[in-house]
């Protein structure tokens, strides 16, 4: 592996993130808060990261090698929480590095988890910097760098094959630069129009902003202990149900829509991410009325969408507490946190596509029990699916898993009970944020052991880079030349 490069990039992804940060002086002057804080990190991490670039920055350009792709993703995730904690650590907002860490690796995955019991009394531009990391994390820094990367002279291809999410990668155009542009061109759309609608619901310029950005990064941090609840709205409600779901299907669809082609009914993925929410919602909604028969069917059919759409996007929001709701909502809630979003989305989880493709595999599996001889090829939007993509699908699931079982038990082991380690392991896995038992909609992850919290930061990494892009690092064979 060529380490120069990859330091470099990093280096890169260090000033990107530091800049970042020193975008929050604007909500704190704007508030009157102090500001060394914002400086002392912001300019720490463009200096550290700046140094990084120039010492090793290579003077021949060549295009990034496999290895050096996965590393790049990989330590960049890893990096970025660890400089992107400095602002709640300097500011004491959180003074242990295992809470300030935890709570910025939830953001930059765009888990939602959070250790924070009263969010309102951080101080405006801190939320602001809680909620960017999400906006970054969702269509992820690195891609964001894909379209720079051709000024420092390295080429992108690797680290997009890496990053974006879902078993395959649709290519808007043939440069990986232009590919990215375009994506954060339709990102940054979506946010500037949610943000314009909340706040014709009457919230404020800040509180739509951060809504805006956690709700397209499907993530989940929010500037209200009460989360959306605490807005009372229905008009809100609904118009963060679109939004969450809109972020939760493959952004090349919504680009597609910009092109003048309507191609979301013709995707597959789509069709059966919809059939699910709608399934799924009207299950939820049966099991609130048979329980409060009394409930309005608005109320009801509102509260299982926004639950739905939250858990299915991976955001994470909350208007109820579903941990009061019948057994078999939760248990509803609970099974749709595993297939999540769909590929190409900022969600997380398996990806509908690849829990849509597994079960036309087990279909024709069927078929060929009682025809033998049946050839039945598989086929996505029309296309035959190759068995080398199969293949792939069938070894991240046994991995995912595997890994969640493993998280599991391991949470277990610190203590906690059996319904929390469980719902906690896919709810950081599949970057949602709250699960039940103690992690629950209304509860927090700062009761947690500090090992607890190291299990949940790697699952959130896993479960973000889609395993496949952290294990290969472990793999033996990837060092070997």
């Amino acid at each position: 592996m060529r380490i120069r490069p990859v330091l470099s990039v990093l280096g890169f992804l260090l000033v990107a993130v530091g800049f970042a940060m020193l975008t929050s002086l604007g909500f704190a002057l704007q508030y009157q808060e102090e500001i060394s804080s914002i400086l002392w990190s912001g300019i720490s991490t463009v200096v550290f990261g700046s140094m990084m670039l120039l010492f090793f920055r290579e003077e021949t350009a060549e295009e990034l090698g496999l290895r050096e792709g996965f590393a790049i993703v990989t330590l960049g995730w890893i990096i970025a929480p660890l400089f992107g904690s400095l602002p709640f650590m300097v500011s004491g907002a959180i003074p242990s590095f295992t809470d300030a860490y935890f709570e910025t690796m939830s953001g930059f995955t765009t888990t939602g988890a959070s250790i924070l019991t009263d969010v309102e009394s951080l101080p405006k531009w801190l939320l602001y910097w809680r909620s960017l990391t999400h906006w970054l994390g969702g269509m992820g820094i690195i891609v964001l760098s894909l379209a720079v990367l051709p000024l420092l002279g390295i080429g992108g291809m690797q680290l997009y094959k890496a990053e974006i999410a879902g078993p395959t990668k649709d290519k808007l155009t043939p440069r990986i630069a232009e590919t990215a542009r375009l994506l954060w061109g339709v990102y940054v759309l979506l946010t500037a129009l949610e943000t314009l609608l909340l706040m014709g619901g009457g919230m404020s310029f800040f509180d739509a902003v951060c809504h805006s950005f956690a709700t397209i990064a499907t993530g989940g941090f929010s500037t209200k202990n009460a989360s959306i609840a605490a807005f009372d709205s229905a008009y809100i409600e609904w118009v963060v149900t679109v939004f969450m779901f809109v972020s939760g299907t493959n952004f090349t669809l919504h680009f597609a829509l910009l092109k003048g082609q309507f191609r979301y009914f013709k995707d597959d993925e789509f069709v059966f991410y919809l059939v699910s929410f709608l399934i799924a919602s009207g299950i939820v909604t049966a099991s609130i009325l048979f329980l409060s028969p009394s409930a309005e069917l608005e109320t009801a059919v509102r509260h299982a969408a926004f639950s739905l759409a939250s858990i299915m996007s991976s955001t994470g929001f909350i208007t109820a507490d579903f941990a009061l709701w019948a057994p078999v909502a939760q248990i509803t809630i609970l099974f749709m946190m595993f297939p999540g979003a769909c590929g190409g989305s900022t969600g997380g989880g398996m990806k509908n596509i690849r829990v849509l493709l597994l079960l036309k595999a087990a279909m024709n599996e069927i078929k060929k029990l009682i025809h033998p001889k049946l050839v039945v090829p598989i086929r996505h939007n029309g296309r035959m699916v190759e068995p080398e993509i199969l293949f792939t699908i069938a070894g991240f699931t046994i991995l995912y898993l595997v890994t969640f079982s493993t998280a599991t038990i391991l949470l277990a082991a610190t203590g906690l009970d059996l319904l929390t380690s469980f719902s906690a392991a896919v709810s950081a896995m599949s970057n949602i944020g709250p699960g039940l038992g103690s992690v629950g909609p209304t509860a927090n992850y700062a009761h947690l052991t500090d090992l607890a919290k190291w299990i949940l930061n790697a699952c959130m990494l896993l479960g973000r880079l889609e395993i496949y892009t952290v294990f290969v690092l472990l793999s033996s064979s990837f060092w070997k030349k």
